[in-house]
């Protein structure tokens, strides 16, 4: 190029929609520069966190609740392009698109107000699904053409990350196409250019958004699409398109029109007037000389220009018996269904729901523990009227707590609780039998921050997916009402992996309430309990679950490490309960002489926490809670790239780890006889890591969340989260040392 301006700028714009910007990000970081730059309208901090993490490119940060059109427009500003690419947040582009692009508007002549390019489509199911686009893009090859001679244009998907507008064009179109409705956009962006150009290059990634995930469309938002097809009609008259794409813009909107009125599921008197307004406008707006399709379709058509709406609900249910014959087999499986859960659970479920009930369940019935037995017990401080019933399994029920009301998984009590208590609360998930009633409040706690990746984002790592049936997963997410988080990161996400439609409660994990209000007193009561001696070291040693490992694998030499960190220095070792409560006879030696505790069948895993000096993990999400005490952690990754490719995660852990990072035992070792453990530099990577993944945690999420969900207070009511500079943390055993 002759000049420093670019040819194109990529404008991604929006906020982090389900954490999938800072994918998109990098691979748009990876591509050749080449006549590209990337202007990132960020909405909210972690928008503004992924964009930052790419320096090389702009960024513009916009703040919480910016519309997607503003959010386009100061986008736009910023860019020097002659041309500009909008790609929603969500989206992406894909590797070589950029400048493929870059290089084909640059050979267009300045008659060319928008590039048509192709796209694919993702969802949680499928992963780059072909677009129906390819054969209208086809017709007018190489040659740039008025929409008027190729009306056919208007049947391509309407995305406006698929039109790539002449920075003129949008500049003098901007009151238009900067705007909320990206609908009216990517046909406004057609009806208004002047000529326009088909590319078959697939410029755009679109991720399609699980519908069960958004907010559930109100009355409002229908009559608002029949407005929008109607805004565009006119458009299209006003800019004398011709008979063709008034006639596609048409049977576009007669489409959608009766598509609202058969899926939407409007109460009958907005459905009667939905129906009367599209009648409306299917009759002002229609074509001279239009003709409705033969077959069902074109009765359809016909009543709705009738304004007939008995007649089409009649010819509706007609329809409608005819595909309820064809899914017999279906519902041959629901009457098993009913069969499995058995009579008794149906009358239950006839029953009054009881307000004052709640069903807690923890780690699959394990027993009292992590954030529910922390909402439960703040519960009874809060609201002491509801009845709390744990669901726990029979092998767990001697270790629970005396006086603990509880019930057995499949036992007469079980199904009748689960059937009649009102709020329903796991860190887990309820099995599939369970049904959501109207009026009932599921709970979802939660247990931990991910790494690793969960729920949908394991469709690409097998080994992590083995066994899992992803329909039933999302039935499952489908119950839930509330979703706890304890960062941004959890929160983003958590609408990725269980896409569905929920309440986020960013109040912080409750189970981590204890780091901030243990006192001193209790330190030494736990290390006391633990017979650890006053003035040793006690490293916490928390390895996690390997998808790739049947049984426990000892990744260190226990009895070697012991010996070299002294006799001052105390190993607590946690197994993970994926593995049966033990961490395996390999610490039958190294327990003998007392500086090695098995402390894996210990519970509450809080209370092993407060009583470290340190905590020593590979991938386990306990870091992410034991960074509230601000103690020193060390990362052992003798395995990261195995992990990391067999199961996925969402970070890079060693290049943004809590501390030190050590991939051997020799490593580890030196890291633990020397400061490094607990350095300058060690505590700069815990100070981010914190503020990172410590974002809601300060001592009230328990009460926050009981407030919340079971009092039914508005979140303006609630205690607001403290900022982590104006919190304190338990005492570390040093000073709570007597």
């Amino acid at each position: 190029m002759s000049e420093d301006r670019p040819h194109l700028s990529v404008v991604v714009h929006g906020r982090n929609v389900q954490g999938h910007l800072g994918e998109s990000l990098d691979a748009l970081a990876r591509q050749p520069d080449t006549g590209v730059e990337v202007v990132v309208a960020a909405v909210g901090t972690s928008a503004r966190a992924a964009a930052a993490r790419h320096p090389g490119l702009t960024l513009v940060a916009l703040p919480d609740g910016t519309p997607d059109g503003a959010a386009r427009a100061v986008g736009a500003a910023r860019a020097r392009g002659r041309w500009l690419h909008f790609v929603p947040s969500k989206d992406s582009v894909p590797t070589g698109a950029a400048r493929a692009v870059a290089e084909r508007v640059a050979a267009l002549p300045d008659t060319v107000d928008v590039l048509l390019t192709d796209h694919t489509r993702s969802t949680w199911r499928h992963t780059r699904l072909p677009s129906p686009d390819g054969r209208f893009l086809a017709q007018p090859g190489r040659r740039d053409v008025r929409l008027a001679d190729c009306p056919d244009l208007l049947r391509t998907v309407p995305l406006l990350g698929t039109r790539v507008l002449r920075r003129d064009f949008w500049q003098a179109r901007r009151d238009q196409l900067a705007t909320d409705d990206e609908l009216f956009a990517a046909y406004a962006a057609l009806l208004s250019a002047d000529r326009i150009a088909a590319y078959d290059q697939v410029a755009l990634e679109e991720r399609q958004v699980r519908p069960q995930s958004l907010p559930p469309p109100t009355a409002a938002d229908r009559f608002a699409l029949l407005e929008t097809y109607e805004r565009l009609l006119r458009l299209a008259e006003e800019r004398a398109a011709g008979a063709g794409p008034l006639g596609v813009l048409y049977a576009a909107m007669v489409t959608a029109s009766l598509r609202t009125v058969a899926r939407a599921e409007l109460p009958e008197p907005e459905a009667r007037e939905f129906f009367h307004r599209a009648s409306l406008a299917a009759v002002a707006f229609r074509p001279p000389g239009h003709r409705r399709p033969g077959g069902l379709e074109g009765v359809r058509r016909r009543l709705l220009e009738e304004d007939a709406y008995p007649k089409y609900r009649a010819v509706q249910a007609a329809d409608q018996r005819r595909r309820q014959v064809r899914s017999a087999v279906a519902g041959g499986r629901r009457r098993a269904a009913r069969t499995v859960r058995g009579l008794q659970y149906q009358q239950d479920l006839r029953r009054p729901l009881d307000p004052r009930l709640a069903v807690f369940s923890a780690y699959w019935d394990r027993g009292v523990a992590c954030n529910p037995a922390a909402i439960a017990a703040k519960l009874a401080e809060l609201a002491p009227h509801i009845h709390p019933v744990w669901v726990v399994s029979r092998a767990n029920e001697p270790l629970l707590p005396p006086g603990t009301d509880h019930v057995i998984p499949g036992s007469r009590r079980y199904w009748r609780v689960m059937a009649t208590a009102k709020y329903l609360v796991n860190n887990a998930n309820f099995p599939n039998a369970i049904v959501k009633r109207q009026g009932s409040v599921h709970l979802q706690t939660h247990h931990g921050t991910p790494l690793k990746r969960m729920g949908l984002d394991q469709l690409d790592h097998p080994a992590a997916a083995q066994g899992l049936n992803f329909h039933d997963l999302l039935a499952r997410v489908d119950r839930w009402d509330y979703s706890v988080s304890s960062n941004t990161h959890s929160t983003e996400m958590w609408q990725r992996a269980y896409q569905s439609r929920y309440v986020e409660l960013d109040h912080g994990y409750p189970r981590n309430d204890v780091y901030y209000t243990a006192t001193a007193a209790d330190v030494r009561a736990v290390r006391d309990r633990l017979g650890i001696a006053p003035g040793s070291r006690a490293l916490l040693y928390a390895p996690t679950h390997r998808d790739y490992e049947a049984a426990w694998t000892p990744r260190l030499d226990l009895a070697a490490l012991a010996d070299r960190l002294g006799e001052d220095t105390v190993l607590l070792v946690r197994g993970h309960y994926f593995y049966g409560g033990g961490a395996g006879p390999s610490l039958a030696a190294p327990r003998r002489t007392g500086r090695v505790l098995d402390v894996s069948a210990y519970d509450p895993v809080e209370d092993l926490a407060l009583a470290a000096d340190a905590l020593i993990t590979d991938y386990s999400s306990l870091m992410f809670d034991y960074a509230n005490l601000d103690r020193p952690i060390v990362v052992y990754a003798d395995d990261w790239e195995t992990y990391a490719t067999t199961r996925g995660v969402y970070f890079d852990l060693l290049a943004e780890p809590p501390g030190a990072v050590a991939r051997t035992q020799e490593e580890l070792t030196e890291v633990l006889t020397t400061d490094a453990w607990r350095d300058a530099a060690a505590g700069r990577a815990r100070a981010a890591f914190r503020r990172r993944f410590c974002e809601f945690d300060d001592g009230r999420a328990a009460e926050r969340v009981v407030r919340r969900v079971f009092l039914g207070e508005p979140e303006s009511a609630l205690p607001p989260v403290v900022p982590l500079d104006g919190r304190t943390p338990a005492p570390t055993p040093g000073e709570a040392a007597p």
